[in-house]
């Protein structure tokens, strides 16, 4: 059995930072996702492929195309899946941005005077009941997303290149390669440096609460020697 104030200002500002954090993700993810499905399209509609060569026609092979089938199924793939990724993440943020910006606002303006006016609006938003939404658009925007994008730079590469010059296709792809593992270990670390920083923010508000509950616990015991009633609730 806890004793625990109504409201607390460390609550309050918990609160409103995953409001506004939540806002910056979708943000964040809006303007990603917009940006790299453009690209992708660009690079499916500009690619200029020509008909594939075929053994009866030698004195034609300058004019036809030697990629294999294999190659461009696996580019319109990743290009079809990427696009679908981005404009999925796009469709939450839009969908979901709006409603937590007009929360936002009027949070900003009642946390000028109040901050727990500020928190009472907060519960209005969706961040919370929509959080593994929110994440769920972060992650494709941020990590699958860009990820699929550096894939599909290397498949480019090689549908572009491989009738004019082999070399610059492996090239590209020697480059990628390690580009690809430096993106995933720097994913890695940094959600791991993420969560440790929420375990220590988290302990440290938990801290912050326990020591104003024990001073509104002393304040109510002065107020009430004699046992009256108190504004602590019992939880």
């Amino acid at each position: 059995m806890r004793l625990v104030p109504p409201t607390t200002n460390a609550m309050g500002m918990y609160t409103l930072r995953q409001l506004h954090l939540s806002r910056a993700k979708l943000k964040a993810s809006s303007r990603t996702s917009a940006l790299l499905s453009g690209f992708a399209m660009v690079a499916m509609v500009e690619v200029q492929l020509t008909h594939h060569c075929r053994d009866k026609e030698p004195q034609q092979a300058h004019l036809c195309s030697n990629v294999p089938n294999v190659l461009l199924i696996a580019f319109s793939v990743c290009t079809t899946l990427l696009v679908a990724v981005h404009l999925l993440a796009l469709m939450i943020s839009t969908c979901v941005l709006p409603h937590i910006e007009a929360v936002a606002n009027m949070a900003h303006v009642d946390s000028m005077t109040n901050l727990n006016g500020a928190t009472a609006d907060i519960s209005e938003s969706p961040h919370l009941t929509m959080h593994r939404y929110i994440e769920a658009a972060w992650s494709f925007s941020t990590v699958l997303g860009i990820l699929l994008f550096l894939v599909e730079i290397g498949l480019l590469s090689w549908v572009k290149f491989l009738d004019y010059s082999r070399s610059a296709a492996v090239g590209s792809t020697i480059l990628l390669v390690p580009t690809v593992l430096l993106f995933t270990l720097f994913a890695l670390h940094f959600y791991w440096k993420l969560v440790a920083h929420k375990v220590e923010s988290a302990d440290k508000n938990l801290q912050e609460i326990e020591a104003q509950l024990r001073v509104l616990q002393q304040r109510t015991s002065d107020s009430h020697p004699n046992g009256g009633n108190s504004s602590i609730q019992i939880v």
